[in-house]
């Protein structure tokens, strides 16, 4: 079974948004095993929209849209479709109800334009909307299926996992089950070059990976007649990937973001954890304190982006920073042991280096960082030369920071290696 995307909304063809839906859903169908083969974005314009169902729904079993199922004049997605299947938009008295008393549970006025996302096309399969106001729907064409969601992705989301996927089981021919490895310290190059092997020769469960922001994300993907029998094979091939890469995997599950990983770690073992952060401007600590729970783990930070403040609050050496300045393994040293020993916490991480655009020199290039990392037995600093735009080279830094407070927390950090990673 084929499937188009097509996302509506002038404001992703303006760039004011970014489509995150048609990533989500080309994920989601693919774990699935279904095929995509087109994505399509279309602004609110009834021609353009009609003219792109057509073609969609000429060479693909499935639509699938998400956006325009709002109230205002301009959200013409339902409406579109039901005219293009020969259908008229009738009142749906349960989605009306609804959409009134989401308005009154919150106290809030409801215009009476509302009522136009609870007009449906004659004999859809209505989905509702737990989440706001706007039901999708399921319109079984002659020659096509067409699937409406709406646009905010907190509320495509749970839809198309409730429901959307519930109704697309019947047209699998078995059951799919994927998991996702999360790597870091090594990229997507490196990862084929030591997994090629295995992912080549790979036929059921499969292997792929997908790169990120300093990180790595590899889907094993199973098919089978149960759910029981797809896990099972998934088994074998995660054993396998973790005894190649060994402790570079770091965690699993699409969502389990390092930071995630850290703060459950951190918890799990009581450890309190602080950052002294200079060109990454506290994202170590904001990543930590993103995550619910960060308080049993983080009393505070410090960002000391001058001088003046490492000293200050720091401690760091007015001569260190005079004889090989702040971006130095030196100052990353005394930045770490400062915040340890003013926060009292377990484990501390310090970052100083020269994010860009300007500031480098060819004895210190943009890109250069020094990371360090201090506990009670241990006191290291890490020299990167980092690549790519300023927001790159924090993004990268603040990683490899909680990769570093894992690693300590995990009791895996080799003393005397030079590099970990």
């Amino acid at each position: 079974m084929t499937f188009e995307l097509l996302s509506v909304g002038t404001e992703l063809l303006l760039g004011s948004i970014v489509n995150t839906n048609a990533q989500y859903l080309s994920r989601r169908l693919s774990e699935l095993g279904f095929n995509v083969y087109y994505t399509t974005v279309v602004g609110d314009n009834p021609d353009r929209l009609k003219s792109a169902l057509e073609i969609a729904a000429g060479r693909a079993d499935a639509v699938i849209t998400t956006g325009g199922l709002g109230p205002t004049v301009d959200d013409l997605t339902k409406e579109t479709i039901a005219e293009y299947c020969g259908l008229k938009c009738v009142m749906d008295e349960e989605s009306k109800e609804r959409i009134i008393n989401r308005f009154h549970k919150g106290n809030s006025y409801m215009p009476e334009n509302n009522f136009k996302q609870a007009e449906m096309p004659e004999g859809c399969i209505i989905l509702k909307n737990e989440n706001g106001t706007a039901p999708g729907a399921i319109v079984e064409g002659e020659d096509c299926i067409f699937i409406m969601l709406p646009g905010p992705p907190s509320e495509m989301k749970p839809m198309f996992d409730n429901s959307v996927i519930p109704y697309l089981e019947k047209y699998s021919d078995g059951v799919i089950r994927s998991k996702s490895l999360l790597v870091f310290g090594y990229g997507e190059s490196a990862v084929d070059e030591m997994l090629g092997d295995l992912m080549n020769n790979s036929k059921n469960p499969t292997v792929a990976p997908y790169a990120k922001t300093g990180q790595v994300e590899l889907r094993i993907t199973a098919k089978a007649d149960t759910v029981q029998e797809a896990k099972e094979m998934l088994k074998p091939m995660e054993e396998k990937i973790i005894s190649i890469l060994g402790d570079k995997v770091y965690g699993r599950g699409i969502d389990n973001s390092m930071e995630n990983v850290v703060v459950q770690l951190l918890r799990d073992k009581k450890l309190k954890v602080t950052c002294a952060e200079s060109c990454t401007g506290g994202m170590v600590a904001e990543k930590i304190t993103s995550v619910p729970g960060a308080s049993e783990c983080f009393d505070c930070g410090y960002v000391t982006y001058s001088n003046e403040q490492k000293t200050e609050l720091l401690g760091v050496s007015a001569e260190t920073l005079k004889s090989v300045g702040a971006v130095s393994e030196e100052t990353a040293l005394e930045m770490s042991k400062g915040a340890l020993e003013k926060s009292g916490a377990d484990i501390a991480v310090s970052i100083t280096g020269i994010a860009g655009p300007e500031g480098g020199t060819d004895e210190k290039p943009v890109g250069l960082v020094y990371i360090s990392v201090c506990t009670e037995d241990f006191h290291k600093a890490y020299k990167f030369n980092l690549t790519g735009e300023r927001g790159m080279v924090r993004e990268r830094a603040a990683l490899y920071a909680l990769d570093l407070i894992r690693r300590c927390a995990l009791g895996i950090i080799d003393k005397e290696a030079e590099y970990i990673w």
